[in-house]
């Protein structure tokens, strides 16, 4: 009994000792950084600095006038709030490894800038997710817009929830953009408040360029929030953020099928192909539905994985 006390005391004591070393350390090596203070109880004080927006800014090949106040604020206030969301930027760091490539391709094929992948993130966080207005999928299209640009939004498939057909799409309305705006940025904008709704602001107010017109809220934010994560991306390092090469979500592989006829059961289809119910709704979130009905002339794409992953 007594001995197991003077172990259970040694062993205290040895943490202890432990737990102050460390804090001695902790504390010299943050001193040199001034981000972090160890108060006299151990606790943690954190030091929060502003982010320095860059001297110089561009999208798409377009300068961004940081020389006005108005406009260095804006970018500021989007830089300040998404720099400090680290868990959302690391995820979306993570996701970006797997998703950009999909999008540059197709942004390369219909001859888009290549800034345009990350109004991709200003939208929906490279994610399928559903805005409360009723947009969905990637590029956050509407159900009486995706139509015009050709995606199949019914009940068993939703093609704004399929990456390279959304990109494909939204392509196709930065072009029309461009070419009714003359101009990468209001092309940009105009995906936020719409075509018709820039172009009316831009006719009352005598200007199509983007930094000179006063516009709905959301709009004024939007092309400062697609250049914050152009800068916070594409340096992530310098920003600090800090990702190994396992951590980030590669491409997966995958094995293409054909499909123009129905499909009664998704779930036997893919156990037909060795695969399951589950990883085919993962890879073609595009199913909305347990059954895929045949369409006159409309031939699908279904992804199934590889024996690489």
């Amino acid at each position: 009994m007594k001995n197991r006390k003077m172990i259970q005391i040694f062993a205290l004591g040895l943490s202890v000792g432990v737990a102050a070393m460390a804090l001695i350390a902790f504390s010299k090596v943050n001193k040199n950084d001034e981000t972090v203070e160890v108060k006299q109880n151990g606790r943690l004080q954190y030091k929060w600095y502003a982010p320095q927006l860059p001297e110089k800014a561009s999208f798409a090949g377009e300068p961004v006038p940081l020389d006005r106040w108005d406009v260095r604020e804006r970018y500021d206030r989007e830089l300040l709030i998404n720099y400090y969301m680290h868990g959302s930027l690391m995820y979306i760091l993570k996701l970006s490894h797997r998703q950009f490539p999909v999008i540059e391709k197709e942004l390369k094929a219909y001859g888009i800038p290549d800034d345009f992948k990350y109004l991709c993130v200003a939208e929906s966080s490279l994610q399928n997710l559903s805005s409360s207005a009723g947009a969905q999928g990637y590029w956050q299209f509407m159900n009486s817009t995706a139509p015009v640009y050709g995606l199949e939004v019914t009940s068993e498939v939703d093609e704004r929830y399929n990456l390279k057909k959304a990109t494909q799409a939204a392509c196709q309305y930065f072009l029309q953009a461009y070419q009714k705006f003359g101009s990468w940025t209001a092309a940009a904008a105009s995906y936020n408040c719409g075509m018709g709704g820039y172009n009316n602001h831009a006719t009352f107010q005598g200007s199509n360029n983007y930094y000179d017109l006063a516009l709905p809220e959301e709009t004024n934010r939007y092309i400062y929030r697609i250049l914050t994560f152009k800068n916070l991306i594409a340096s992530a390092g310098t920003w600090g953020y800090i990702l190994q090469s396992d951590d980030v979500y590669e491409p997966l592989h995958t094995r293409s099928f054909t499909v123009d006829t129905a499909i009664s059961n998704l779930a036997t289809f893919a156990s037909d192909q060795g695969s399951s119910y589950k990883e085919l709704k993962l890879l073609n979130p595009w199913l909305r539905a347990r059954n895929l009905p045949a369409k006159k002339g409309k031939v699908y794409e279904i992804l199934l994985p590889s024996d690489d992953n």
